[in-house]
């Protein structure tokens, strides 16, 4: 069964929830025409919505309800990360996402700019109704790491970093994101160990970005060319790159592992298996 066949069949059991998260981003959504149709474009076009789907299972493998507020949260999360995309877009110079023309081709860099910064401010908007400055905190600190993963990657291009600084820049890149969508989902909770959630969140994060560098190194190589050295390359010897995939692989399924070992001891439920699937989805053997 194929990648996104194996995907929709997981997040199946939690899709009217994901559907409301989808109805919810757009509604802080209100700008001046053509900008706004093109946002909102943007805004529903094709997305696995991992963050919200890894949340909402993990909250109902804890046997918690998704309330309004899990749904408002994971409607943040999901605005935070498409400003992300689109400032991605600007500094990649990139024409089009999810075979839809970006904000920064279709108009400019500028306007661009503003976008991402206005989605930026919808979500602080979602996440003060919540009303938590455990919520708050954590968020501040996912918006301060996710620019300095890219600062550091700026930074280190055309340089061969050590795995510890790759593996860094990851956790702020990309797993600090993650860890927003489900320790804050254990906040909204109350019922959930934030640690742990945090804990699942961030070796998940992390195995994502690793497995995202790996598939862009077995394909286009277009982080090579851009100067971005990932897990492959680092943990290659001489040049042999065969042994540098192989390590990456090994690495990323310790990720896998340790995501999974957290929820090892709750209780049986299909959405605790469903978890298990999603982690083992993401696994490269």
């Amino acid at each position: 069964m194929a990648f996104i066949e194996q995907y929709s069949k997981i997040s199946g059991l939690i899709q009217e929830d994901i559907d409301k998260v989808s109805e919810n981003v757009l509604k802080e959504i209100n700008l001046l025409e053509p900008l706004n149709t093109s946002l909102r474009k943007i805004l529903t076009s094709p997305s696995k919505h991992i963050r919200a789907v890894a949340a909402f299972l993990y909250l109902k493998a804890n046997n918690q309800e998704i309330t309004p507020r899990q749904i408002e949260l994971q409607s943040a999360v999901e605005l935070i990360h498409n400003a992300s995309l689109i400032h991605d877009d600007i500094i990649d110079e990139s024409d089009t996402r999810r075979n839809t023309p970006t904000i920064n081709s279709e108009f400019d860099s500028k306007l661009a700019v503003i976008s991402g910064d206005y989605l930026l401010a919808a979500a602080l908007k979602k996440i003060s109704r919540l009303d938590s400055f455990d919520l708050l905190g954590i968020f501040s600190t996912a918006f301060a790491q996710m620019c300095t993963g890219e600062i550091s990657q700026y930074f280190s291009k055309y340089k061969k970093v050590s795995l510890d600084d790759y593996i860094d820049k990851s956790q702020q890149k990309t797993a600090s994101l993650f860890q927003s969508a489900i320790e804050g989902a254990a906040i909204v909770s109350g019922n959930i160990n934030r640690k742990a959630a945090a804990d699942f969140a961030i070796n998940f994060g992390i195995a994502f970005q690793i497995r995202d560098d790996l598939i862009n190194f077995e394909t286009t190589r277009s982080d090579i060319n851009d100067g971005i050295y990932t897990a492959p390359v680092i943990l290659s010897e001489n040049e042999d790159f065969t042994n540098g995939i192989e390590k990456t692989r090994l690495l990323l399924n310790n990720y896998i592992d340790k995501s999974a070992d957290i929820i090892k001891n709750l209780e049986k439920s299909r959405y605790k298996t469903a978890l298990i699937e999603l982690l083992e989805l993401f696994r490269h053997e």
